[in-house]
């Protein structure tokens, strides 16, 4: 079945949503005055956390880090913090920096994940956006060839800057994490600290630190120690765990 695509400016996808972004765009919402949030999910290397056939997806986009006396590979997304309306999204639902919007707003509604299949059923995007506008995906592939380049740089960029975004994360005392498809670790850091701790990563030497697991349940917890892996005993500053375990 074939899925067609045509934006009608609601403004839905610009509401409520985090945006992912690189480390360059990352400094540039600071800059520009936004808050980044910091967001966490990690997987040990014998694979608790990850299902087998995502692992090469999400070893290119993790830093492999000590914790115990195991090592785990943790992904650190540095997103645009919206809760409500994106900042940059005017009273008529027209991007006020469309020109240098974020890659993940150019590359909506497609998913970067190679995984995730694009479902418009996923989507906020009212019923009219995908029956009209032309062809997006014909036989399971997409046609407009800038957007395959851009979800490409963008799977690139989480590569490129994962060692520079630990980093971030060591100078501003980030080294909890959450064990995939359990949860998400999530940092709300000083934008000031954020944005110096950028400068100074960018020419540090890449030592990854160690790093703990924080977890839903008593059994994910046995499974990490039973493979070596660090528990959090403490909860830092500025700090919250989303579960994505069924209540």
């Amino acid at each position: 079945m074939n899925t067609h695509f045509s934006c009608v400016g609601c403004g839905k996808c610009c509401s409520d949503h985090h945006v992912p972004l690189t480390l360059h765009e990352a400094r540039q919402w600071a800059a520009d005055g936004g808050n980044v949030i910091v967001l966490v999910e990690g997987f040990l290397d014998n694979g608790l956390g990850l299902p087998l056939q995502q692992r090469e997806h999400a070893e290119r986009r993790s830093v492999v880090v000590p914790s115990g006396n195991t090592q785990a590979f943790v992904a650190i997304t540095f997103a645009a913090y919206n809760p409500g309306r994106c900042r940059n999204l005017d009273e008529d639902n027209r991007c006020g920096i469309y020109e240098r919007r974020p890659l993940v707003c150019r590359i909506y509604p497609m998913e970067i994940n190679p995984h995730i299949p694009l479902n418009p059923a996923a989507k906020e995007c009212p019923q009219e956006s995908w029956e009209q506008g032309p062809a997006l995906i014909v036989g399971g592939e997409l046609m407009d060839q800038e957007l395959v380049e851009l979800i490409r740089r963008s799977r690139q960029a989480d590569r490129d800057d994962v060692q520079t975004k630990e980093a971030v994360c060591a100078l501003l005392g980030i080294r909890t994490t959450a064990l995939k498809g359990d949860g998400f670790t999530a940092y709300l850091p000083d934008m000031h600290a954020f944005a110096q701790a950028i400068e100074l990563a960018v020419d540090r030497p890449s030592v990854a630190n160690e790093w703990v697991f924080h977890v839903s349940g008593i059994d994910i917890a046995e499974q990490l120690l039973d493979a070596g892996a660090q528990i959090a005993t403490e909860v830092p500053a500025n700090y919250a765990f989303i579960s994505l375990r069924a209540a």
